[in-house]
């Protein structure tokens, strides 16, 4: 049986740059000048708008810390919006990284919270090139997406988006 949050969180496999939600996470790097894996599609995908917004936060602001949280439009995504993130990069559990990943979540919901953004999608932050362990990570993301919607009104949803099989079976089985 699934609980009154759970109803508000969904699970997708896809490609996180075609979503029609308001806005997407991005698993940024504390530059926010682009990068690899999802950094860099969305970077693609968006265009050059979303450059040029991430070298104003820079400029203004030097980056974005591991945890934090930044927000800026969606350029030509379906999304209007975009968060970026910086999640940690694991160095084996024991230097704060889960609850650097946790703070990714909630700031990157407080910002769509403090936009009333009605929907947002997370990708699996910090599961590429940065090495969380998948099944740490997915953990974390159903438990901060729950614990979330249990007590806010918005985003109205929030989409955990699967790169993969592996991925998504994680996600389920946290749900379950």
């Amino acid at each position: 049986m699934s609980s009154p949050s759970s109803s508000r969180l969904r699970i997708v496999r896809g490609d996180i740059t075609k979503l029609p939600v308001a806005a997407i996470v991005n698993a940024a790097n504390s530059s926010l000048l682009g990068g690899g894996g999802v950094d860099g599609a969305i970077h693609r995908a968006a265009g050059p708008q979303l450059l040029a917004e991430c070298q104003r936060i820079r400029a203004r602001q030097g980056g974005c810390k591991t945890g934090e949280a930044v927000i800026t439009t969606g350029g030509q995504l379906p999304a209007a919006h975009v968060i970026h993130t910086v999640g940690p990069v694991w160095n084996g559990g024991h230097k704060g990284e889960p609850e650097l990943l946790a703070n990714c979540y909630r700031n990157s919901l407080r910002l769509a919270l403090e936009h009333q953004l009605p929907s947002v999608a997370f990708p699996g932050i910090s599961t590429g090139i940065y090495g969380y362990p998948k099944g740490e990570a997915a953990v974390i993301a159903v438990r901060e997406a729950q614990q979330w919607l249990a007590s806010h009104e918005y985003p109205h949803e929030i989409v955990l988006v699967a790169f993969d099989a592996e991925t998504q079976q994680l996600y389920e089985q946290q749900i379950a």
